[in-house]
């Protein structure tokens, strides 16, 4: 097909930066709507929607939870005005025809992390608090899955009252497995057209252009038999950096030294109760956290705590936390597009009497996964352990230079009077599942640096962003919608 009819539906962002006639029509929409957009966040707040395989139904493919929170955002949507369709519990999608069947899409999940320890509140009902929303996926990416919702609304809205259908149909995916895999993105693609353009909500801005690699994997140890570490158990989530860890040891907790940041107790049997705390985060952006899981380790070797047989594998959990890139482990080569990896540990417990400890690398350019995976099985002979593969993917990047590409940074100037570049990151979304794609906002580069210190990150506990942000990001969608429906895509 070649371009949209007629040119763009809607009229250009000005150049210079300043507000066009569409531009006030959408700050009164936002304006109009945005208590609704609050409540509506808030409703998908409260589902505690983690995939979960081990509830897996035919009808609810990962769980009940991540269903019912698609079902809650399909409700949502048709409210708003659009054809929504759930597909079989995999995925979700809601149209605003237009005057051809090829589509301009944006997909945001439903799914999120599991809540983790740490939380001031309750994570699943979401606060207001002096222009913060807080919550389980307020940032990743309920809330951003809202947005999309409400920018397609406001072009049915215009529908509705006369105005010429969009060139292509505007499509809104929701997924409901982003966290554990993006299998449900295999499950539309098996079955639906590539959109002709995609943006995903769920990084920052400016503009996503690459994404780093991205490997999972399991240390595992050998049998420990009748060891002095009993238990040892942290992280909800592999893409997450803990912020709390526990560990019980056969130790005489009195003669145990204090150290800063570790509880010790003394438990049942002559057990010490050992709880770490940490500062938890994103694995992809380990800069300012505390990995509990390292806390622990350090305690243990440093005071002895370990039998002959559990030392090994000790000294290679101590490889894993020396470094946050990768280099302890001997897969941190850096590049010039990503600069350097991040390699962290995100899970540890006891099964079946071996140690599992998960780490996440997220890797630059100058390797692949099959590298990664044997050097890591290399690493782990060497201590009497073994790896585990949990997946990978390497590295993706889609033109800077394309039209989409500049249409978004373009819009993007003109709201913020900023100059963006697009860039890359080493957070993985869905992006990378598409052939033309890219990831685009909500967060900024200064919203964390001026957060409250009672705000938490995304994967973090009291996970916020602010609404000054949101209702930002929400006009930036609207009147890029509007730029990438005046493009060619053929």
């Amino acid at each position: 097909m070649g371009k949209g009819q007629g040119s763009s539906p809607v009229e250009r962002v000005s150049d210079d930066g300043g507000y066009d006639e569409l531009s006030r029509e959408v700050d009164r929409y936002i304006d109009e709507v945005w208590d609704d957009v609050v409540s509506d966040i808030a409703e998908m707040v409260s589902h505690p929607s983690v995939a979960d395989a081990s509830a897996a139904t035919p009808e609810d493919p990962y769980g009940p939870d991540a269903h019912a929170a698609l079902r809650c955002a399909l409700g949502i949507a048709a409210r708003l005005g659009l054809d929504a369709h759930d597909c079989d519990g995999h995925i979700g999608y809601a149209d605003l025809p237009g005057e051809s069947d090829e589509y301009v899409a944006t997909i945001a999940h439903c799914d999120v992390v599991p809540a983790g320890e740490g939380w001031t509140a309750d994570p699943f009902s979401m606060r207001r608090r002096e222009g913060y929303l807080i919550g389980r996926g307020v940032m990743d990416d309920k809330g951003p899955l809202v947005l999309s919702l409400y920018a397609a609304h406001f072009f049915a809205q215009r529908r509705a009252r006369g105005a010429e259908p969009l060139p292509y149909t505007l499509r809104a995916i929701v997924g409901s497995a982003e966290e554990v895999g993006c299998s449900d993105v295999l499950y539309y693609l098996e079955r639906f057209p590539e959109p002709l353009f995609l943006f995903t909500p769920d990084a920052n801005f400016p503009v996503g252009v690459g994404e780093k690699g991205h490997l999972t994997a399991a240390f595992v140890s050998a049998p420990l038999g009748e060891g002095r570490v009993v238990s040892f158990d942290a992280g909800h989530a592999t893409n997450a950096i803990p912020g709390l860890a526990k560990a019980a040891v056969r130790a005489d907790a009195s003669r145990l030294p204090h150290a800063d940041g570790i509880d010790v107790a003394a438990g049942p049997e002559g057990l010490a109760l050992l709880t770490a705390h940490g500062r938890g985060g994103h694995a992809s952006m380990p800069q300012g956290t505390v990995n509990a899981i390292g806390m622990i380790v350090s305690y243990l070797r440093d005071n002895g705590l370990l039998s002959s047989r559990e030392a090994p594998f000790f000294d290679l959990l101590a490889l894993v936390f020396a470094s946050t890139d990768g280099s302890t482990l001997g897969i941190g080569e850096r590049d010039e597009l990503f600069g350097a990896p991040t390699c962290i540990g995100g899970t540890i417990h006891m099964v079946d009497g071996r140690l599992e400890q998960t780490v996440d690398t997220r890797y630059t350019t100058a390797l692949t996964g099959q590298v990664i995976t044997g050097r890591l099985e290399g690493l782990a002979a060497r201590y009497g352990a073994t790896l585990r593969p949990m997946g990978f993917a390497d590295p993706y990047v889609t033109s800077p230079d394309s039209e989409p590409v500049r249409a978004l940074l373009d819009v993007y100037d003109a709201v913020t009077g900023r100059r963006g570049e697009p860039l890359t990151m080493g957070g993985g979304t869905y992006a990378r599942l598409f052939a033309h794609a890219v990831s685009f906002g909500p967060n900024d580069v200064d919203d964390a640096r001026i957060a409250p210190d009672w705000v938490g990150p995304e994967h973090g506990p009291d996970e916020g962003i602010s609404e000054a942000s949101l209702r930002r990001a929400l006009k930036i969608y609207i009147l890029a919608i509007a730029r990438l429906m005046g493009l060619s895509y053929r």
